[in-house]
């Protein structure tokens, strides 16, 4: 088993991250003197709102306001790559919502390999959208896994793990922010750990497997069949990717937040009033209120206000 001379130089980290969710973690290696953040590896910029203005990640933000060295690949498999992040010399790499498939030579490049802060409890919710996931399915709590990672899809051994209850109300993006703060409350010391050999990774149970998939704008059309917990809960769960919607006469109606209402004896799929709101009977008969909706091209507007200007909304 390798491990790191406690006499030396801070240990020396190499960092991948993309979105918002990494930032927390980075900030919390940065700022902790066992470590050494040698460089951050990130997307490239994207265009970003109805101007198309380029926008640096989250992660590129925050390490240029550390003075970091920034890398951006399109794609992490390239030779240019590999060179480029070979010359960096670090002992591990920390992986946080990076967002490319990491190919194997890359995970080989740190004696120590690569750990990986995944937003949920592995083995359950491997792959792209495990947040969402665990909100729209109903589950009472998820968590964070620190695990090496290796060639396959969140399937490497694990190094730790800290649970996180889900609240009745939460969206992704209040979930996602808390696991945030989570894992970075718990990365620095097990990274530490595990470098020092005083951790040792534990193969996952891989029978008990769970994989979500990279959601993708389609997903988030609303299935009345479906019962409206489950619908109210794919609302607070999609939002703000992929949004979750309904066409009324050939036109996206977006449901931006959602409520359980009433229990109609109309067919599955019709229009009703609920509370002074619009609302459609699903499959459990219960109705899904409508409480903020957004027309296609038109801006945000709460149910009431919506009914104003569809008074045919239930006829």
């Amino acid at each position: 088993r390798k491990t790191f001379n406690l006499n030396m130089n801070p240990i020396r980290v190499l960092f991948y991250g993309t979105s918002s969710f990494a930032v927390p973690i980075l900030s919390a290696l940065i700022n902790d003197d066992r470590f050494s953040v040698v460089g951050v590896v990130t997307q490239p910029d994207r265009p970003i709102g109805r101007h198309a203005e380029l926008q640096a990640p989250p992660v590129k933000q925050k390490a240029v306001e550390f003075g970091l060295p920034v890398l951006q690949f399109e794609k992490i498999k390239s030779e240019e790559a590999f060179t480029s992040l070979h010359a960096f010399e670090a002992d591990v790499a920390v992986v946080a919502s990076f967002g490319q498939i990491i190919p194997q030579r890359v995970l080989d490049l740190t004696k120590f390999g690569m750990v990986n802060v995944h937003g949920s409890l592995l083995p359950q919710y491997r792959g792209a959208s495990p947040i969402a996931a665990a909100i729209k399915n109903g589950d009472s709590e998820t968590g964070v896994t620190i695990m090496k990672m290796d060639a396959l899809m969140d399937h490497g051994p694990l190094l730790a793990f800290a649970a996180e209850p889900i609240r009745p109300d939460d969206s992704t993006p209040d979930l996602e922010r808390r696991l945030a703060m989570l894992g970075a409350k718990i990365l620095p010391d097990v990274l530490f750990n595990y470098v020092n050999g005083t951790i040792q990774p534990q193969e996952q149970d891989h029978t008990k497997a769970t994989a979500v998939k990279l959601l993708s704008r389609d997903d988030g059309k609303l299935d009345w069949t479906c019962g409206a917990g489950e619908l109210e809960r794919t609302v607070r769960a999609y939002t703000p990717w992929p949004g979750t919607f309904t066409v009324i006469n050939g036109q996206r109606l977006k449901i931006n937040r959602a409520s359980v209402g009433e229990t109609f004896h109309q067919p599955i799929g019709t229009h009703v009033i609920d509370t002074g709101e619009p609302a459609i009977v699903c499959g459990d008969h219960r109705a899904l209120r409508f409480i903020e909706v957004q027309p296609e091209g038109k801006q945000k507007m709460n149910g009431k206000a919506y009914l104003t200007g569809h008074p045919n909304w239930n006829k």
